[in-house]
């Protein structure tokens, strides 16, 4: 079954006129939307607000970028390096982004934000250019990768094709943002040919856990629950379909060098296990080579974890520990400790 022809119609009527029952109730930063045209906001239809996650000097790409709000939202947060493309297959809705281009390049002090027609599921060919030999979205190009209530109009066979792009197009430690509808039973078949619940963003839901499941199963990392609408948007015969936002990062794409490092797992669970299958034991100083003690004490687990360098310089081996592996005290002696928390001095 294809929805795609029920998705465009229905979304061109939407860059037509306003169509409420497309949207789920965000609470948007009103300082990021004050310089945006209302036809802009009015015509934009999600369930979050990806636009918080954006940092400066970032590129940010959003998939299926419809009105431009999310674009033009980014391009005030990515200073004067960063840049924002826009992914749309719509063609009435990237004319209306468009649009506004320019007034919106004077108001944000430079032409920052791009849109390009293509299909979120395949970043790799432009529908501007079919006949180019250039990815639309090229390999390891991207920081941030956002998505608004979007990835659910992709076909279920689809599903595992766009997760790939994504990770395709993410730089080694970049980020993802994607809100989305989330369903907590499986979908029954006449639900999902209904096109009418497809194309809003019903239907076509990830499950809860499948939606997680399916961005670690592609190679992020730290993936995480970090929205969660508490009631449901909508409930059909007994489903609740839920707003939800996930984040993740891609890895460096370094080798595992173990040079001595050692984490303590702060707690307060017993111990936990992250993505690539390491298990930390709350307390004890765990063995890890050098790329996941950055990724540890850097990055999205930084806060849970105390770092323990080296008490020396060695040039190491291409080696990552088994699972449990504990690293003895006698060898990190007199190194510094970083991420824990100073309490005042000793008396």
């Amino acid at each position: 079954m294809d929805m795609k022809n029920s998705v465009v119609e229905r979304y061109t009527e939407g860059a037509e006129a306003v169509q409420p029952a497309l949207c789920c109730p965000v609470d948007y930063d009103a300082a990021l939307l004050a310089m945006l045209p209302k036809e802009v906001i009015e015509k934009d239809y999600g369930c979050g607000d990806p636009s918080r996650y954006v940092q400066d000097g970032d590129v940010v790409l959003d998939l299926g970028s419809g009105s431009g709000k999310i674009c033009y939202m980014a391009a005030q947060l990515v200073g004067d390096t960063g840049r924002v493309i826009g992914v749309d297959m719509n063609d009435e809705m990237l004319a209306l982004a468009r649009q506004y281009q320019p007034e919106m390049a004077k108001k944000l002090g430079g032409d920052k934000v791009s849109f390009v027609k293509g299909q979120i599921q395949d970043l790799s060919r432009s529908l501007d250019s079919p006949d180019s030999n250039e990815p639309m979205i090229a390999d390891n190009s991207v920081d941030l990768v956002l998505s608004n209530c979007v990835l659910n109009l992709v076909n279920d066979s689809d599903k595992k094709q766009l997760v790939e792009e994504i990770f395709r197009v993410v730089k080694p430690g970049g980020r993802i943002a994607m809100s989305d509808i989330v369903a907590d039973e499986t979908i029954p078949e006449h639900l999902k040919a209904d096109p009418e619940l497809w194309s809003g963003c019903i239907s076509g839901s990830f499950l809860e856990d499948e939606f997680l499941e399916s961005f670690k199963q592609a190679g992020f990392r730290a993936v995480k629950c970090d929205k969660w609408d508490a009631e449901p948007w909508q409930v059909v015969e007994g489903i609740e379909f839920r707003s939800v936002t996930i984040t993740a990062v891609k890895g460096e794409d370094v080798p595992c060098i173990d040079k001595g490092h050692a984490v303590i797992y702060k707690g307060p669970y017993a111990e936990t296990t992250d993505d690539e299958g390491h298990v930390f034991y709350r307390g004890k100083r765990m063995a890890v080579c050098e790329r996941t003690y950055n990724f540890l004490t850097n990055g999205p687990y930084g806060d849970d974890f105390i770092g323990i360098n080296p008490s020396q310089d060695i040039e190491g081996v291409e080696w990552c520990a088994p699972a449990g592996t504990l690293r003895p005290a006698s060898e990190t002696k007199g190194s510094s400790h970083s991420n824990a928390k100073e309490g005042g001095s000793c008396c």
